[in-house]
């Protein structure tokens, strides 16, 4: 039987979908936090089949919640403090995503600019389009469409 501790502070991500752990860590930059971080995959799930989870022993607030709304808004934020959970934060679509997504239109001051921010800011919730702040080129939400 695997027995991963639990944590005192900080915070797990569930119902992640499964094989999608390893991308979220180095999304959200997890690499460079100097805390412990475990990372489960395929674990068995009643609501999805498999799923994957990531323990996170730091602050929750070293967390970009609008980066993971954008990947999966569907992921579950559970806080613990105290090695309980105190809090189980809901995700939504961000309203504007900054440097997460680049515009592929090469006309677009973001190409020729290189200092300048990539802004995308959701122009239709419910099929995920974000569009660029500068030329409003459209972008899908490609990591939902996975699912």
């Amino acid at each position: 039987m695997l027995n991963i501790s639990g944590i005192c502070e900080g915070f797990v991500l569930d119902h992640i979908r499964a094989g999608m752990s390893m991308s979220i860590y180095n999304d959200l930059k997890l690499d460079r936090l100097d805390c412990q971080v475990a990372i489960i995959k395929n674990a068995r799930s009643n609501k999805m089949g498999k799923k994957d989870m990531i323990k996170v022993e730091c602050p929750v607030d070293m967390l970009d919640l609008d980066i993971l709304g954008f990947i999966d808004h569907n992921i579950t934020v559970n806080v613990i403090k105290d090695n309980r959970i105190v809090e189980k934060k809901k995700l939504h679509l961000p309203k504007q995503v900054v440097n997460v997504i680049q515009c592929k239109n090469p006309r677009c001051i973001t190409s020729i600019e290189q200092e300048l921010d990539q802004i995308f800011i959701l122009t239709d919730e419910e099929k995920e389009v974000y569009r660029c702040k500068y030329c409003e080129e459209r972008q899908k939400n490609k990591r939902r469409i996975l699912r």
